[in-house]
């Protein structure tokens, strides 16, 4: 959490920053001063880990006033604002680290409050008024995980998978997690899980808000499951809406999203639409949803092939086989000859396990919750081990699969 005051006598403009500000998960608003020559004495009674300054009511007097703190306080980070380019660069000679020019926009903000949190990293802890060293150590919070979940084809279950992986990694107090239905125009990951609040809003709504989109107008057009910690975007409820959303809105709220959340779970479309490619770029794991049949298998390959050309991509794919063992899918199909033709190891597997998927299906929960204790759940709970690094994934065991109950779960970094 970052601690910050703000000074700026002119009320609009601080109440235009105390809106943004408030809209940060990672910020804490301490304190607020209409007078600059109040403003040390407000900082020494809060000590904030980051002082905002708005320089426009009186230059002069916030010069003095920031070159004062930049002596008394020299620890203290102070971040400048105004239209003025000439009183910016000056107060950079008072002492000033950050600044940014009027109108403030969200994007701008937040670049400069992760800088100031990154900055903290690396500084050592202590009171404001020991010598200059940088910002003021302050924990920061791990980087979201992204994970996108991408089909080979319908009907191979990658929604089921995304929505369980989700529903696990929620199952963790330290975790907060988000669900994105990005299967624009038949996405159903809302059925998949009773969902509460926010019926009607969707991901089409952010798309034609996104001037005004900030973290507390998002984190308000998210939907909550029952019962967990997991919250869910829902893919928009008409088709013809999807018209409205593009790959810029994509990655304004995820960016958004990976500042609140610890784990995002996107669940794609399988069209490859420029929102799932933008969806992906952003993504540190994509998990490549196939099972042992032929068209899967093919697509497989048409996929990782596509993946390969964009740059970045092809060493984030995770090949994951689902419904392993199930006799009215595989098709002879070998684990070993599945990798020899996808040209990629197998990541991990999901044994089949229809009744209690099916089951949780029609209840509208997710497996932690219906089955906890069946098969495909241990599989997810494994995966979701995996790809966080809490366990190192087991060699995948090649050759085909015998009829016997004695399947594994096996995995592959």
């Amino acid at each position: 959490m970052l601690r910050v005051a703000i000074a700026d006598p002119t009320e609009s403009t601080r109440e235009s920053l105390r809106t943004l500000l408030l809209g940060v998960d990672f910020v804490w608003l301490e304190a607020e001063c209409a007078r600059y020559e109040y403003f040390f004495e407000v900082i020494s009674g809060s000590m904030p880990d980051l002082a905002i300054v708005g320089l426009d009511h009186d230059k002069q007097k916030a010069l003095q006033m920031i070159g004062q703190l930049s002596v008394e306080l020299p620890r203290l980070p102070i971040l400048t604002i105004s239209h003025d380019h000439q009183a910016l660069l000056q107060s950079l000679q008072k002492g000033a680290k950050y600044f940014l020019t009027h109108p403030v926009g969200l994007e701008d903000m937040l670049t400069a409050l992760r800088r100031a949190m990154g900055d903290a990293q690396g500084a050592g802890g202590g009171d404001l008024s020991g010598p200059a060293s940088g910002i003021i150590a302050r924990p920061t919070t791990q980087a979201s995980q992204v994970y996108s979940v991408l089909g080979s084809r319908g009907g191979v279950g990658t929604t089921t998978a995304a929505v369980n992986l989700a529903a696990t990694l929620a199952a963790d107090p330290a975790n907060s997690v988000a669900l994105l239905d990005l299967d624009l125009a038949l996405g159903d990951a809302d059925i998949a899980l009773e969902v509460t609040g926010q019926e009607n809003f969707s991901i089409a709504d952010l798309a034609r808000n996104i001037d005004r989109l900030d973290m507390n107008f998002l984190k308000r057009s998210m939907a909550r499951h029952e019962g967990s910690n997991l919250s869910i975007l829902r893919h928009p409820l008409e088709i013809q809406e999807i018209s409205v959303i593009h790959e810029g809105h994509i990655e304004r709220i995820l960016n958004l999203l990976k500042i609140s959340y610890t784990h995002l779970v996107l669940d794609l479309s399988k069209a490859l639409l420029p929102t799932d490619l933008m969806a992906m770029r952003l993504s540190d794991s994509i998990l490549l949803v196939a099972q042992l049949e032929l068209s899967s298998l093919r697509n497989v390959v048409r996929l990782v092939h596509c993946l390969n050309a964009e740059e970045g991509m092809s060493e984030k794919v995770r090949v994951v086989i689902n419904r392993v063992g199930s006799e009215s899918i595989e098709e002879g199909i070998s684990l070993k000859k599945a990798e020899e033709v996808i040209g990629k190891p197998i990541f991990w597997q999901i044994p089949n396990d229809s009744k209690a998927v099916i089951g949780a299906r029609v209840a509208g929960a997710p497996l932690i919750k219906h089955a906890p204790k069946c098969r495909a759940h241990g599989a997810i709970v494994g995966l979701a081990n995996a790809l966080t690094g809490k366990t190192a994934a087991a060699p995948a065991e090649s050759g085909k699969r015998g009829s016997g109950s004695g399947w594994s779960i096996f995995g592959r970094r």
